[in-house]
């Protein structure tokens, strides 16, 4: 694998989950005797990487400046091979608007959503999709910013609460129902769907601290499905995936509608959470992959997408 970089930390709202993925990747990398070390962008400056001659960057960044497409886009410019989705998947993937519009053309379905840049545009909202709405930034991860809107005289705070973390909020139709994810691993006709795990928070909840910081969320891993609707939805989730043009590996998540079954997309993330509550290690471990497998596999997918292999 030559010398890797793991890149984590970096400036984004997701700083301190990434600390703790970078962490576990780096520790896995090195048990498996690849030449592994830490970089945070947020403490170096990129060019470093060339430097100090990196021949690959495991990019375990969350969030804006990492998994937005801007550090791909500088390490095709350094020619350094990174893991994930390129600069085009990853800017789209990290903008929920844009991968909606997207889906649209495909024909998958999503949940209806309208862009609000006012209060007066989620109250709008809600009149159109009724309550509870979702009012979310469009362009941020791990919930952040996420109110669950149930009183549209409330629409004034959910806004504020997105807008500080981006100038575009996205609302959209709240789904009612089972709350799933699908890792996926490989790049266009060769990625495969890992087991489809089921996400049961404490009062339906799934915030940030659910996540990542307690222990009372519980996880299925496989979903308890019939096997034709998981294949669906599997199916669904690889259709999403590649719309995007996304490559390496990448977690697709999805809302099982409660009244009739039907599975709605929400988002794709392509540098999904690695650390010890996250949902793509945990769906590897169902079909006997250990995390330190599934780094090395994700670092082996390494490439540059616009300039070819170095």
């Amino acid at each position: 694998m030559g010398r890797v970089a793991v890149l984590f930390g970096g400036r984004s709202a997701e700083r301190e989950v990434s600390l703790m993925s970078g962490a576990g990747v780096l520790e896995a990398l090195r048990r498996r005797g690849v030449d592994a070390h830490p970089f945070d962008p947020a403490e170096r400056p990129l060019d470093d990487l060339r430097r100090e001659g990196f021949d690959r960057a495991f990019i375990a960044l969350h969030g804006r400046y990492g998994e937005d497409g801007t550090v791909q886009g500088a390490l095709e410019l350094l020619g350094i091979p990174y893991t994930g989705s390129g600069v085009m998947a990853s800017a789209i993937a990290m903008d929920k608007v844009f991968t909606k519009r997207i889906w649209i053309t495909h024909g998958l379905a999503t949940p209806g959503f309208a862009v609000a840049r006012s209060a007066a545009d989620v109250a709008g909202a809600a009149a159109r999709f009724g309550l509870p709405l979702a009012v979310k930034p469009s362009r941020e991860g791990s919930t952040i910013g996420f109110t669950k809107l149930t009183s549209a005289d409330q629409a004034a705070v959910a806004w504020e609460i997105a807008r500080r973390h981006d100038d575009e909020v996205l609302c959209e139709e709240f789904v009612a129902g089972r709350e799933l994810t699908v890792a996926i691993l490989g790049s266009g006709a060769q990625a495969r769907a890992l087991p489809i795990i089921e996400i049961v928070a404490p009062a339906g909840n799934y915030d940030y601290q659910n996540k990542y910081f307690r222990d009372d969320t519980r996880y299925v891993c496989p979903a308890e499905l019939p096997a034709p609707l998981a294949a669906r939805i599997a199916a669904q989730a690889l259709d999403a995936y590649r719309a995007l043009n996304c490559e390496g590996w990448g977690r697709v998540d999805v809302m099982l509608r409660k009244a009739d079954a039907e599975p709605f997309l929400l988002e794709v993330n392509t540098s999904p959470g690695m650390t010890g509550h996250s949902l793509v290690p945990m769906a590897a471990r169902a079909v006997g992959m250990s995390y330190e497998d599934l780094c090395l596999s994700i670092l082996a997918g390494a490439s540059l997408k616009i300039g070819g292999a170095r």
